[in-house]
C-alpha cells in the first residue's frame, strides 16, 4: 500500500486573510470547497485572530519556532514545539499571540468525520481505527504500511486512502528520533440512533 506524497516545499503558501501568516494546504479532500478532511501547515508572523470554521474539529501542534498562545472562549492555551496536540471546536473566537517570535504549525481540520493527531514514537508501530490516515514527517525516513516500505521526505505528508492496519515511522537518521512527526486520522463518524 503506497501513500500519496505531497512535500511543503511542493505546496504554494497562501496569504491569510488578516495578513497574519501563510498556510500551505497539503489535503483538502474531498477536493473543492466542501472539504471534510484538511491538512495544511500554517506560518505564524504575528499575533491575531484564527478565522472561524463553524461545525470544524480541530488539531494544532506546533512544529517549530517560538510558540502561540491560544485564547479559546476565554482559556488561554500555551502551545510549543513538542507538546501535545491542542484539540478545539472551530465555532468559537480564537485569538492567536505569538510566544517568541513566528511559529510554524500543524493543522488538522475535520468536518463531519472524526479524528485525531498523536505524535509519531520513532519504530513503534501505530494502528489506525479504520477510514483515512497520515502522516506528517518532520524529518525523512521511511514508513512501513502493513508490509510494504516508502521513503518520505522530511516536511511532507503521506496520506492513505484506506488506512492500512499498521503503520510505523523509522527516520533517516539516529539524531532525528526525538520529534520524527504526527500521525494524523480521519474516519466517518457512527450514524446517530
Amino acid at each position: 500500500m503506497r501513500p500519496f506524497v505531497i512535500t511543503l516545499a511542493d505546496t504554494p503558501p497562501r496569504p491569510w486573510r488578516n495578513g497574519g501568516g501563510v498556510t500551505r494546504e497539503l489535503l483538502a479532500w474531498p477536493a473543492g470547497g466542501g472539504w471534510q478532511v484538511r491538512v495544511s501547515v500554517a506560518e505564524i508572523e504575528t499575533d491575531g485572530p484564527f478565522s472561524p470554521f463553524p461545525g470544524v474539529e480541530r488539531w494544532f501542534a506546533v512544529l517549530e519556532g517560538g510558540g502561540v498562545s491560544l485564547t479559546i472562549a476565554g482559556a488561554e492555551h500555551r502551545c510549543r514545539a513538542g507538546d501535545p496536540p491542542l484539540s478545539f471546536s472551530g465555532e468559537p473566537p480564537v485569538d492567536c499571540r505569538l510566544l517568541h517570535g513566528p511559529s510554524r504549525d500543524l493543522n488538522l481540520m475535520l468536518r463531519g468525520v472524526r479524528g485525531a493527531m498523536h505524535r509519531v514514537v520513532a519504530g513503534e508501530a501505530w494502528s489506525p481505527r479504520g477510514g483515512r490516515c497520515g502522516l506528517y514527517a518532520l524529518v525523512a525516513g521511511r514508513c512501513r504500511a502493513d508490509v510494504t516500505t516508502t521513503e518520505i521526505p522530511a516536511g511532507s505528508l503521506a496520506w492513505f486512502e484506506p488506512a492500512p492496519r499498521t503503520l510505523s515511522f523509522q527516520p533517516g537518521s539516529p539524531s532525528d528520533w526525538a520529534a520524527p512527526g504526527w500521525w494524523l486520522a480521519a474516519e466517518a463518524r457512527e450514524p446517530e440512533a
